[in-house]
């Protein structure tokens, strides 16, 4: 059962999200050879003052 962890900064729509795990699904599917229905995928939707690059916190540059 392939398990796959996607951490994203908040700010995709639904449509975003499910292009993203069924191109992801597919992928898994291809080169691992797992039926889809054994893929899991995890979202986790991180607010942009919760994350930070280069000593700066993502809400900031808005």
């Amino acid at each position: 059962m392939p398990l796959v962890h996607i951490d994203l900064i908040e700010g995709r729509n639904e449509e975003q999200l499910k292009g993203l795990v069924a191109d992801v699904t597919a992928a898994i599917v291809k080169n691992t050879g797992a039926p889809a229905e054994h893929v899991h995928i995890v979202l986790n939707e991180m607010k942009k003052s919760n994350y930070s690059v280069a000593g700066k916190l993502k809400s900031d540059e808005d």
